[in-house]
């Protein structure tokens, strides 16, 4: 398998975890600490850390912030161009996780904003490309996201799409997250979000739905387990591996790292869904949304 293409967000994640319920107005006590985020980025380092060849494109601020968190991706072993882009300022994302392991984001883009075709390497060394659509959701990326996949698509590689998240798909509509399935071969996504494009209440018949625009099709279900299915074929569905859930954070980006790492070889599809689950059982049990060190 070629190298694997990653592109959109890096992030530095202040998570913040409480036991009780949020006093507002007030103090709440908490365990606060810092760690690599963006979905791009972390799905890179699951990827590293699974020991497959992978390339970021991304932007940091030349901060103290984009210094850690490049630290870490070097760590790991993410290959990636410089990115750092002098005086602009690092994402950041307060991630609050409750007493369930539940979390809830607050982003702050930062130096991620305006990507372009410029930030992206000669493509002949890849063999597929994972697109994070907080880039395209980001008005001041997405004419340079929108050139980048048009490059990607005369260079015939396959592109796997992560929709983000309904909160910020709110931002452009129905309408315009649907018009960007075609050009996509496979969409991972969560239930939620399955939802939110096709109407549909009941995963499989989203899945059904989204089949009409994009090859293949993968659901996260959280402690459900994982749907998938490619046009023409079977529907597939796997249980969730029984883990010590501590953080969800990132959890879906481990998931889809352990998917691409098979179908973009070519893999079955169960074995995709089975090593996305392996990832994800391995993301909830750690504080924060990317693993520690490489296998």
């Amino acid at each position: 398998m070629g190298l694997i293409l990653c592109i959109g967000d890096v992030m530095l994640d202040v998570v913040i975890r409480i036991n009780t319920e949020v006093n507002y107005g007030s103090d709440t006590p908490a365990k606060i600490s810092t760690h690599g985020g963006g979905a791009a980025a972390n799905v890179a380092s699951w990827l590293a850390f699974s020991n497959h060849e992978v390339q970021l494109v991304s932007r940091v601020g030349d901060d103290p912030a984009g210094t850690a968190v490049m630290a870490e991706l070097d760590k790991l072993g993410v290959q990636h161009g410089n990115i750092v882009i002098q005086g602009a300022q690092t994402g950041v994302v307060a991630v609050l996780v409750d007493k369930t392991g539940e979390r809830t984001m607050f982003p702050d883009s930062g130096a991620n904003a305006g990507l372009e075709l410029s930030d992206l390497p000669d493509l002949a060394q890849f063999s597929a490309v994972y697109l994070s659509a907080y880039s395209l959701i980001n008005p001041l990326s997405r004419t340079g996201i929108l050139e980048i996949i048009s490059k990607i698509k005369s260079a015939n590689l396959r592109i796997i799409l992560d929709p983000a998240t309904v909160g910020v798909l709110i931002e452009v509509g129905v309408a315009t997250a649907n018009s960007w399935l075609e050009f996509v071969d496979c969409i991972v996504l969560n239930e939620e979000e399955s939802q939110f494009l096709t109407g549909k209440k009941n995963p499989v018949d989203a899945a059904s739905e989204l089949l009409k625009s994009v090859n293949t099709v993968v659901i996260k279900r959280g402690s459900n387990g994982a749907l998938g299915q490619t046009r023409g074929g079977q529907l597939i569905q796997t249980e969730a591996k029984k883990t010590t859930v501590v953080n969800t954070t990132g959890a879906g980006d481990a998931f889809a790292a352990g998917f691409i790492s098979i179908w973009a070889k070519s893999g079955e599809l169960i074995e995709a869904l089975e090593s996305g689950i392996d990832l994800a059982a391995k993301c909830v049990a750690l504080i924060g949304a990317r693993p520690t060190d490489r296998t």
